[in-house]
């Protein structure tokens, strides 16, 4: 949410449109949420955007817009590392990763701390709950879960009060685990995050399994842009800035060099060409949207080569944390 009190506000969505312009043909928006990129691309000109999210309450927000495009705009429940299951030889994918306004709004969704609620955090409708993550996974894997997702230094402490509050009663709520993880670190100082800010971090990536859905959704994009489709990512922490930036580098890397230091690559056709350095929000849209403060935009092209694989070590991505 907007700490301006301005909820749902799509971030870095003119330097999107300006960067990709002109904005034609059939554009897919794998994280729709309040539909801000879908409306801004087709109103800057696209033919028809497929709107795909996997989250029931974006589809329910979208009957208050949709209707006014008609059959320019489709909207499509699902997870955006299936976009080339659900498209083709598209113009232009646009991504906004990580949780929306419209989720950490909601208390019932349970994704912040800021407001009581079941601990949920599902962006979706199925599979495993952080609950059922903190009151069920074994200390040592809630310990990965803490350090790889969230980067968290005090991850084992963390795990091993979860551990030792569960046996005396399971979690149910966001308030009683923020408190659980605020109890056992040392008290924050003026100007810094909230102690369990890193340990929502991790268990909403675990249990959304995001990390996985940028590796697939990255290679899915390249599948299903067309030569000269475009392809426009925002992200909002260094990890996934990091994984999209390798991602493309990899991609619009056509081998061959080679030195004394490093043996020489083979030569290949690049899949993307990079159009332009991350793009980070304008002093007024930081100002008017805090949310955008950590933002970050990468675009590039699609060319005419073979779609290829990327795996998820070579984007820099933490290994995989089973949550079952």
């Amino acid at each position: 949410m907007s700490e301006s009190g301005t909820p749902h506000v799509p971030v870095l969505l003119t330097a999107i449109l300006e960067n990709v312009a002109p904005v034609r043909g059939v554009w897919l928006d794998g994280t729709m949420g309040a539909g801000g990129y879908t409306r801004g691309l087709l109103e800057a000109g696209a033919d028809r955007v497929i709107g795909l999210d996997r989250d029931p309450l974006a589809h329910q927000m979208a009957s208050a817009w949709a209707e006014k495009y008609g059959r320019r705009v489709e909207l499509v429940k699902d997870v955006f590392s299936n976009i080339d299951a659900v498209a083709s030889n598209l113009d232009g994918v646009v991504l906004d990763l990580g949780v929306s306004s419209m989720q950490l709004d909601q208390a019932e969704r349970g994704f912040s701390f800021m407001r009581d609620g079941p601990l949920d955090m599902r962006m979706g409708d199925d599979g495993p709950t952080a609950a059922d993550i903190v009151n069920t996974l074994p200390e040592g894997q809630l310990a990965d879960i803490l350090h790889r997702y969230g980067e968290e230094r005090a991850a084992r402490r963390i795990a091993r009060s979860i551990d030792k509050r569960r046996a005396e009663k399971p979690f149910e709520t966001t308030r009683d685990l923020a408190e659980t993880v605020a109890a056992n670190l040392p008290r924050q100082k003026p100007g810094q995050s909230h102690p369990a800010t890193r340990t929502f971090q991790a268990l909403r990536i675990a249990v959304n399994d995001e990390f996985g859905e940028l590796a697939h959704g990255l290679s899915a994009a390249e599948r299903t842009l067309a030569p000269g489709g475009m392809l426009a990512v925002v992200t909002f922490h260094s990890l996934e800035d990091r994984a999209v930036k390798r991602f493309l580098a990899d991609r619009a890397d056509a081998g061959g060099g080679g030195s004394r230091y490093a043996p020489e690559r083979a030569a290949r056709h690049p899949a993307f060409e990079i159009t332009h350095k991350a793009i980070a929000p304008s002093p007024d849209e930081v100002a008017n949207n805090p949310r955008a403060r950590s933002a970050r935009l990468r675009i590039a092209r699609r060319t005419d080569a073979p779609a290829g694989e990327v795996s998820r070590k070579a984007l820099g991505l933490p290994e995989e944390v089973s949550v079952e």
